[in-house]
């Protein structure tokens, strides 16, 4: 086991990765080398109350089920994990890894990534390899700015190169679409102001789509036709409209700490399996809202939306409950990452077996100084397949 305790998750660069097949894991993010310490930092609380440590734990375990003459060869995707994300609100530790770590870069959309260095290139037909990867995590208090909507700047006062990065056709969200473009005008009207435009998309979702987990994330138009989705599915077709009039948005995800939780899903005739342990894994859309900057905005995770919209931002899980921010998700289209992995696994007879545990750890624990702070919905295919049963 290499450890790598004493050095905080921070990245370099590097071409894409498979944030943990674990629903993030298996989506590629990619979040542009567009810094998020200043993407927060309008935002960010200077409260300086208690901070919370956690221990999070991730073990997969990657069988060999298919033919005797079929081998899995490992791709460097599968040999890649997540590092979370170091900001002002959170700072993660990579405490340790069961096999060595050959480098530390950014995907394409700048989440920190490490490649593992497996012992076997490959393993035959019976055969099971398992990797842990454990972090230390440690969350400060979190506040908003007084958001109101007549103090909200106008889509004119979005600049046009943000408008060029976040509105563009990019990851999953068919801003070209027809219908969804038809839509999203018909909702938005004439209005300008950013925030009053975002209450009318949040709350037509919330009044035409209802909650509903599967174990492949479906694309806005699909959401849309169906009616139907779940925390990343519903972000999606928020983050669609928004893009679609000029609001720049994009998905984060992150896992949340569920203290009873403990539970285990089986997904893909159970060529996917995953445990749960006081975790649940979350997506939600960050908007872009004049003059406050980049919001969260969790259509899933909050209560009492339908009386007042901006209670999505306000109440929003990151903001409230104990929420590691995972990754960014601004161009990769995870969804078709997902499907292709889903038809990888069935048709070799592939299967994955992970555990995603965390624990709180107690208050007397030595506090960090001097460190550089740089759903009711989980997700049902945990950050490897990303966002689901969330």
């Amino acid at each position: 086991a290499r450890k790598l305790i004493k050095r905080p998750i921070s990245g370099r660069k590097l071409l894409f990765s498979w944030l943990k097949i674990t629903l993030i894991g298996i989506l590629l993010l990619s979040l542009a080398s567009y810094c998020l310490f200043s993407q927060y930092s309008p935002i960010f609380s200077r409260h300086t109350s208690a901070n919370r440590s956690f221990i999070l734990t991730i073990t997969s375990t990657f069988m060999n089920r298919g033919p005797q003459d079929k081998m899995w060869n490992f791709s460097a995707s599968e040999k890649t994990v997540g590092l979370f994300m170091n900001n002002t609100w959170q700072t993660v530790y990579l405490v340790n890894a069961s096999y060595p770590i050959n480098d530390v870069q950014t995907d394409a959309d700048g989440n920190p990534v490490a490649a593992l260095s497996f012992p076997t290139a490959f393993i035959s037909h019976g055969e099971n390899l398992t990797y842990q990867v454990t972090y230390r995590i440690i969350l400060k208090p979190r506040s908003l700015p007084a958001i109101f909507e007549n103090q909200s700047g106008t889509l004119n006062e979005i600049s046009k190169k943000l408008k060029e990065r976040y509105c563009r056709a990019g990851g999953p969200w068919q801003v070209n679409q027809g219908e969804l473009r038809d839509l999203a005008f018909r909702i938005a009207g004439n209005e300008t102001n950013v925030l009053s435009l975002l209450k009318k998309f949040i709350l037509w979702i919330k009044q035409n789509v209802h909650y509903e987990s599967q174990d492949l994330p479906r694309y806005p138009i699909e959401t849309l036709s169906v009616k139907a989705g779940d925390c990343d599915d519903q972000a999606n077709l928020l983050i669609a409209f928004c893009r679609i009039v000029g609001i720049p948005a994009y998905l984060q995800v992150g896992c949340i700490y569920l203290p009873q939780r403990d539970l285990e899903i089986t997904h893909w005739n159970e060529h996917w399996i995953l445990r749960l342990t006081r975790i649940g894994w979350h997506g939600w859309a960050m908007v872009y809202i004049p003059p406050w900057g980049w919001l969260p905005v969790d259509m899933t995770y909050v209560s009492g939306i339908l009386s007042d919209p901006i209670n999505a931002i306000r109440k929003a899980a990151v903001i409230v409950h104990p929420v590691v921010q995972y990754a960014n998700i601004i161009e990769t289209d995870y969804i078709a990452f997902s499907r292709r992995y889903q038809k990888f696994l069935l048709s070799n007879g592939f299967k994955i077996y992970e555990h995603d545990a965390i624990s709180e750890e107690p208050e007397k624990h030595p506090k960090i100084e001097n460190v550089r702070l740089p759903c009711f919905y989980e997700y049902a295919l945990s950050a490897h397949l990303f966002l689901h049963s969330a």
